[in-house]
């Protein structure tokens, strides 16, 4: 391993996998990026919700929310990668999340993938789409799952 992208989300799972992924990237002595995907439908909710307060004279664009991820995951990389030596980098995105970590990992050469998903049964895959299982079919090398 490398250099290998780590997918954060404001859970206890994401950042236990943080904590895992660093320990692993430090023992091997490999780099990590961190990337934060704000989906569609959050983007979308976080705009409404931010353009219906009466004193908004501003509109919430996808350029604000892409800061916003990346600054998210930079927070949580000081946070959790505090203790580690490892050398991180954030990146960010606006939509589908498992194109925005496959997109991540080729951009940034990346030969691990560290993820975590999310109990569905295999009806709730087929009906709702499940990321974590597109970026282990897609991506060409391992992925690491943790499972809350």
């Amino acid at each position: 391993m490398n250099r290998a992208l780590a997918v954060v989300e404001p859970t206890d799972a994401s950042k236990e996998l943080l904590r895992e992924a660093g320990s692993l990237a430090e023992g091997v002595g490999a780099d990590l990026v961190l990337v934060h995907a704000t989906t569609d439908e959050e983007y979308s909710a976080r705009r409404k919700a931010m353009e219906s307060l009466s004193n908004a004279s501003t509109k919430y664009t996808p350029g604000e929310a892409r800061a916003g991820a990346a600054e998210f995951a930079r927070d949580l990389g000081e946070e959790i990668l505090a203790s580690f030596d490892v050398e991180y980098e954030v990146t960010s995105s606006v939509g589908d999340k498992a194109d925005a970590v496959l997109g991540a990992a080729e951009e940034y050469d990346c030969d691990h993938i560290f993820f975590a998903g999310r109990q569905r049964s295999p009806t709730g895959k087929a009906l709702f789409g499940d990321a974590t299982q597109r970026v282990i079919l897609d991506f060409d090398g391992p992925v690491t799952v943790l499972t809350a």
